[in-house]
């Protein structure tokens, strides 16, 4: 079964907006266009639930429902239960406010593993923890290729691993990281795996449930949601951490690791997220699924669409001599999220392209790290590419030709 653009597109207000007609979209792995439903959520809370929810009157009982929709709803789309989805400001807020946990929970001696290939949000927080007396691994990619080797990380788990951060799949590199392979691992030296998917949920919601993650944290607004960052967190492991709320609310885990108040209003919103995915699983015959289900479907949909647009960008990009392409060059194995680096500053080719009504990136998108390690020179940056199910193969037929003007 194939995507319905036209439908997908239909559920967007972006492409009905005069101010962006006539401009495609590729910095899709910075922020996703909102969906219709998220909208419409967000606009009726402040217009008509904005008090302080959970309380005895109609508006604030409405407000307090529709939050709790959005907890239960996504949870049940991802296969976990509902009180392991927490909601906060960020994903860089969740899991900085994770590694204070872990500070707390690990001796001097203890050791994690982390990657080279991450996003400083899921790097950074954990590193500093040596200042802690914890031991940091790294788990280097491959110069070459940005391929993270399971034979690598095997190497260097022991019984003094506690934990293993890696991304499901890097924001320049775009592999998608075997999951619960690596899970598996971890689990049997008994350490903790905590997935950092930011770049992989836009295509798709994970099962998290099957993957094996203990914490799997992505942001709803490159999910076509509104700006909160969305953390599952295993109810064994979270019960067991420190908690970094309120003392009063230390038995319900979704406030274990939110001590800033949440935005009550953004929660809410979260639910047109689950609006969207079971309108598009209905519209492509998943009507009667259950929500893991439609969010199966959905993710297939996705994923299926995205793969067959991004070889023929692989395929041309990897054949010019002028740049080199990050990552894999078969689409089936990594996210539509496409890095160059070629003469030209990426900053450079992102405004040339703008001129061109492509919407794109250039610089370093917090990867650091992951650049480096493959020979980036970090002043040039890198050109980034990135789109989601919702673009067109007229807008990536449009982008090679502006990208083959500007190269």
């Amino acid at each position: 079964m194939q995507l319905d653009i036209d439908f997908v597109r239909a559920q967007f207000p972006a492409f009905a907006e005069p101010s962006l007609d006539g401009q495609a979209f590729f910095e899709n792995a910075g922020g996703s266009y909102t969906c219709a439903p998220v909208i419409e959520r967000l606009t009726r809370f402040y217009r008509e639930r904005k008090v302080q929810p959970y309380g005895p009157y109609e508006a604030s009982r409405l407000a307090g429902a529709e939050m709790d929709e959005a907890r239960t709803r996504l949870a049940a789309m991802m296969g976990v239960a509902e009180d392991e989805v927490s909601f906060g400001p960020s994903t860089s807020a969740n899991t900085y406010v994770l590694a204070q946990a872990f500070r707390q929970h690990l001796k001097p001696g203890d050791a994690i593993v982390v990657t080279d290939q991450d996003h400083e949000a899921n790097s950074g927080p954990w590193r500093r923890l040596g200042e802690a007396g914890i031991e940091i691994r790294e788990w280097k990619l491959d110069p070459a290729t940005g391929h993270l080797a399971l034979e690598r990380l095997e190497a260097m788990l022991d019984e003094r691993v506690k934990l293993v951060a890696f991304p499901h799949c890097s924001n320049v590199v775009a592999e998608v990281n075997p999951v619960a392979e690596i899970a598996a691992l971890a689990h049997a030296v008994g350490a903790v795996v905590c997935v950092d998917g930011v770049s992989y949920a836009p295509h798709g919601l994970p099962d998290v449930g099957a993957l094996g993650a203990d914490i799997y944290l992505f942001s709803a607004y490159k999910t076509y949601g509104p700006h909160q960052g969305i953390m599952v967190i295993r109810r064994d492991l979270g019960m067991r951490l420190p908690n970094q709320g309120h003392y009063f609310n230390a038995d319900t885990l979704y406030k274990r690791f939110t001590p800033a108040g949440p935005d009550h209003a953004q929660i809410a919103a979260c639910a047109g997220m689950a609006d969207y995915i079971d309108a598009l699983a209905s519209h492509h015959g998943g009507e009667g699924r259950d929500p893991r289900g439609r969010a199966a479907l959905a993710h297939d949909l996705m994923r299926g669409h995205e793969t067959r647009l991004l070889q023929p960008l692989l395929d041309h990009l990897g054949a010019r001599n002028d740049l080199r392409l990050l990552g894999p060059r078969r689409a089936e194995g990594r996210a539509p999220t496409v890095a160059v680096l070629a003469e030209k500053p990426g900053a450079d080719l992102a405004q040339a392209l703008a001129a061109e009504g492509i919407m794109a990136g250039g610089g370093t998108f917090y990867a650091n790290r992951a650049l480096e390690a493959q020979g980036a020179d970090l002043a040039h940056g890198a050109l980034r590419l990135s789109f989601v199910h919702y673009t067109s193969e007229a807008e990536l037929d449009r982008l090679i030709r502006a990208l083959d003007r500007v190269l």
